[in-house]
């Protein structure tokens, strides 16, 4: 039985609440209020929960309630309780303006894959997740045979809702601080494509739209989601220029827009098409398509490649449900784009100009030495 009284001494203006806990001591306590109604709820609530955990029945969601009960009391004001699911999914609807659909499809992913690595826990509060978790999270990922570029990515994603939560005060700790990422020891080396084997990529594309893909990507070094998301209104009447802001750069804040000359024969391509109108698509079977998974764009690019019979170098071999790493891809068009250029003798600066690199270290990264450049490097020799 709970009650309240008055501090006999006379040093406290607050009511002392008297109950019952959960080891059957009758305590004393102070309620922190004034106000005689809202000193016996809490004298009450004190009690009830005591004897519940006498019993063997209070449970964690018992005592939240207790709490925000008293709180909604005593302040007017409901009391949040944030559960890890309740964060990240209110991280994710906050996610929804402002982010690409496609982006917005792989937060949801890796947000769900982390809920269900965490089971039971996920609904248990925010601030009980710890390094450990995001650790035990990584080395799954990485046991399942995801490549470390893969599992790092999933890592950086975690870390905004984290490092969110931490700043405005509702973890007293961030889990991700300390949890490092997978060193990748793969040597991840590109190859090219030949001009023999890009014709045969086109020659064995299923559909229109990957035919003038594969052209666009090595006629403008464009990367695989630019492409697909290339709009009519991003071309110019006279199919002699493309205009656009890429993915990449959109997502580091700088919205610097590019201006690309087309070659001829992929405006030959786009003359045979049907023009759109402002934002229609230029390849509409591509577009709004996820770049991963088993049914993305990239995938549909590797099975180009098999037709074509063409294959690269394995780099990684495929370990349990990660998959093979090959050194010829779609990306493999803008490094043979960029190759192209300096085996014909463009200078470096318009080749960086031409793929958006922002320093020389990284054009040259996507300069691969072909042996016809090679046999004229050679051939400049002086004769003895």
């Amino acid at each position: 039985m709970s009650s309240i009284l008055k501090d006999s001494r006379g040093r406290s203006r607050f009511w002392i609440a008297s109950f019952t806990d959960s080891l059957g001591r009758r305590l004393k306590r102070s309620t922190k209020t004034t106000d005689p109604e809202l000193a016996k709820r809490i004298a009450s609530e004190w009690d009830e929960a005591g004897k519940a955990a006498r019993a063997g029945r209070l449970v964690e969601s018992q005592c939240r309630k207790v709490l925000a009960e008293i709180y909604e009391k005593a302040t007017g004001k409901p009391l949040h309780f944030r559960t890890t699911r309740s964060w990240l999914n209110g991280w994710l609807e906050e996610k929804k303006i402002g982010t690409s659909p496609r982006t917005l499809m792989k937060y949801q992913q890796i947000v769900r894959e982390f809920l269900d690595h965490l089971g039971p826990r996920a609904d248990a509060m925010l601030a009980e997740i710890v390094d450990d978790d995001l650790k035990s999270f990584r080395n799954s990922l990485a046991r399942a045979g995801h490549s470390a570029s893969t599992v790092n990515g999933t890592l950086k994603v975690l870390r905004s809702p984290f490092h969110l939560a931490h700043r405005k005060g509702y973890i007293a700790a961030d889990p991700c601080v300390g949890v490092g990422l997978v060193d990748d020891d793969v040597d991840v080396e590109r190859d090219v494509f030949t001009p023999e084997q890009v014709r045969a990529l086109v020659a064995h594309a299923p559909s229109e739209d990957w035919r003038g893909a594969i052209l666009c990507a090595y006629f403008s070094g464009l990367r695989l989601r630019d492409i697909s998301e290339l709009r009519w209104g991003m071309v110019d009447p006279g199919l002699t220029t493309l205009e656009l802001v890429p993915a990449k750069t959109r997502r580091k804040k700088r919205n610097r827009k590019i201006v690309l000359p087309i070659h001829a024969q992929f405006a030959a391509w786009l003359k045979k098409q049907t023009r759109g109108i402002g934002r229609a698509p230029v390849f509409p079977t591509l577009a709004g398509k996820s770049g991963g998974g088993k049914s993305g764009l990239s995938m549909q690019f590797r099975r180009i490649m098999e037709r074509a019979g063409i294959h690269g170098r394995i780099l990684r071999q495929r370990n349990g449900e990660g998959r093979s790493q090959s050194s010829l891809s779609f990306h493999s068009l803008r490094h043979s784009f960029n190759t192209a250029l300096a085996d014909a003798d463009v200078a470096q600066e318009v080749r960086m100009r031409l793929t958006g690199h922002s320093t020389m270290e990284m054009n040259t990264r996507y300069t691969h030495d072909q042996f016809a450049g090679l046999q004229r490097a050679i051939a400049k020799l002086p004769r003895i």
